[in-house]
């Protein structure tokens, strides 16, 4: 078993599987399948795509996971956000509800899976840091606008265009406000005041799937298709047929950055909730695994006639609170999707279009995040701003540009702030061995002709010249020139050879103006680059200590007993500076040169 569960995660679990696992998971599978059943075909028609491909997305995805995935709680299936990055993208290729464009949404599903397998396989999961929390935050307070603007031409009864753009969307729909079809914004009104009083008194009601037996009984004893509602129409019977999704060279330069965006995107959504719930229920998952499940479930789902899949939020909180306790849950939702494909797809024929809007509608509202928004300009204004730029550029650009520019903003942010370190000057700490900011703590005392600074960051080609101005600015010291400058690298975790490069020319400045440079606390990693590099040699061994308290007595005990500071005796420490603690401080350099 455990040899097989490094293929298949589902021997890690099936060992210990018993019938009060199984209860678990019937209930929630239950629930969620009865649950997916009209989000499927809402998020389908997000898509662009006739209804019945969620309900495919559905099926053969939802029995792929459960083998690969290292998640018990995740929900799989069509995603809102997900639909919208399939529409903005397939849409620019093809148009809505063609055969040409369905084969390319399926062709996406194909291509999206294939990059998270192989991003899975060559451990690629950190690339998904990329999507930094402020760009996560502006998107998806940008995307919920964006796809509940998409449903007003179902809402309003009018022929919108098919746009990601919501100010052509208002402007077209202002244009027709003559055309409004009275009943379908009733029946849509009405659809969306039921689901957000449901939310509101009654959550534990499934008021997707309520909303969606009320439409239809009232269309299939009204004639509601007779006064101008429009239906869902035909649904192909029966389980999906296997066949190769249509793969061209035209298609795939067309949909390759699509399907980039959509395997982040996912991996970034799958990731979240799999950590939220494995902290939860003590358990850990598996980020290059989940790559591989999400992957398989939409390679091999594409097969299918599936679309894209992913982790649902919803849906996946919803399981998790109905007693799942495996990805067996995922395999009882298919069940309920596969008895509907087989047994009730002639009763949605009188699904009135207007229900599946007002569906998408208060789910787009829910994903709406103000407060994440506050809490990143309260918390770091920088990645709060990075996080409204975001949301501008999805809303006025659009949805990938906006992820793209979010993403190069990060970016830009990091190699600015990397590029831009803070170097603190440091001072003694009276009664102790400390040594702290200067501007930061008043009560810390400088010591005569010692120059300390602190760099709080790696050294490398971004900032090694502002750190070479930083050490060479001045030779002076509150107005006296100092003799020694010693540098606390405790904070530095990186040397680069441009920085190796740059400390030797310091050195030699420095050396010219009879000034001794000391780098105290020097992790590993650094010291190798500096060994490497030949500075241990330039500089002398002496001038590398594991402290700063060891550098600057080193220094003190060179100039003689006139520049030595107290140490006092409260936490156990000597007073002063004597022989037998000089000769701890050589035995400690022996240490560290060892």
């Amino acid at each position: 078993m455990e040899r097989l569960g490094q293929i298949v995660t589902a021997f890690r679990w099936l060992p210990d599987y018993n019938g009060k696992r199984f209860r678990g998971d019937l209930a929630a599978g239950l629930t969620v399948g009865v649950m997916l059943i009209p989000q499927s075909m809402a998020y389908a028609m997000l898509a662009g795509m006739p209804a019945i491909y969620g309900l495919y997305a559905s099926l053969i995805p939802l029995l792929i996971y459960p083998l690969l995935g290292t998640s018990r709680h995740l929900a799989v299936g069509t995603v809102a956000i997900d639909m919208l990055i399939v529409a903005a993208g397939v849409g620019a290729l093809a148009q809505p509800h063609t055969d040409r464009y369905i084969e390319l949404a399926i062709l996406l599903a194909l291509l999206t899976g294939a990059l998270q397998i192989g991003m899975g396989f060559l451990r690629l999961g950190f690339l998904v840091n990329f999507l930094s929390r402020p760009v996560i935050a502006g998107f998806m307070s940008a995307a919920p606008l964006i796809i509940a603007a998409s449903q007003l031409g179902n809402l309003l009864g009018l022929d919108l265009p098919n746009t990601q753009y919501i100010h052509i969307l208002f402007w077209e729909a202002f244009q027709q406000l003559d055309q409004i079809h009275m009943l379908t914004l009733i029946m849509g009104g009405v659809s969306i005041a039921v689901l957000l009083g449901l939310q509101f008194w009654k959550p534990s009601i499934p008021g997707a799937l309520l909303v969606v037996i009320v439409g239809i009984v009232l269309d299939w004893s009204l004639g509601l298709e007779k006064m101008g509602i429009e239906l869902v129409g035909d649904i192909p019977q029966g389980l999906p047929s296997f066949g190769f999704p249509e793969l061209t060279l035209e298609g795939f330069n067309g949909l390759w950055a699509t399907a980039l965006t959509l395997a982040l995107v996912q991996f970034m959504g799958v990731m979240s909730l799999g950590k939220v719930f494995a902290a939860k229920h003590d358990y850990s998952v598996d980020a290059n695994r989940e790559l591989i499940a999400i992957g398989a479930s939409n390679f091999l789902g594409s097969f299918f006639r599936s679309i894209p899949v992913s982790g649902s939020f919803s849906r996946s909180a919803v399981n998790e609170q109905s007693g799942a306790r495996t990805p067996v849950s995922n395999i009882i939702a298919a069940s309920v999707i596969g008895l509907t494909l087989l047994l009730l797809t002639d009763v949605f024929y009188y699904l009135p279009v207007p229900v599946l809007a007002a569906i998408i509608m208060v789910s787009a509202i829910g994903l709406i995040d103000v407060p994440e928004l506050r809490y990143l300009l309260k918390t770091k204004r920088r990645d709060g701003l990075i996080a409204l730029l975001t949301f501008g550029c999805t809303l006025a650009i659009g949805i990938q540009e906006g992820i793209l520019i979010g993403i190069a903003a990060s970016v830009i942010a990091i190699l600015y702030r990397i590029s831009r370190p803070n170097i603190a000057e440091l001072g003694h700490m009276p009664g102790t061995k400390d040594f702290r900011s200067l501007e930061r703590n008043p009560e810390a005392e400088t010591i005569k002709g010692i120059y300390i600074l602190r760099v709080d960051a790696s050294l490398s080609f971004a900032n090694a010249d502002l750190i070479k101005d930083k050490l060479l600015e001045s030779h002076s010291h509150g107005g006296d020139e100092y003799r020694a400058l010693l540098i606390d690298a405790t904070g530095v975790n990186d040397l680069d050879t441009t920085s190796a490069a740059m400390l030797a020319k310091v050195i030699n400045t420095l050396g010219e103006r009879d000034v001794e440079l000391y780098i105290a606390g020097a992790k590993g990693p650094v010291r190798d680059t500096i060994k490497r590099a030949g500075l241990h040699v330039e500089l002398g061994r002496e001038h590398f200590t594991p402290t700063l308290d060891l550098a600057v007595q080193h220094v003190l005990s060179r100039w003689g007993k006139e520049h030595r500071y107290d140490v006092h005796e409260a936490n156990g420490e000597l007073e002063g500076h004597d022989e037998t603690k000089h000769d701890e401080h050589k035995r400690d350099e022996t240490k560290q040169e060892q």
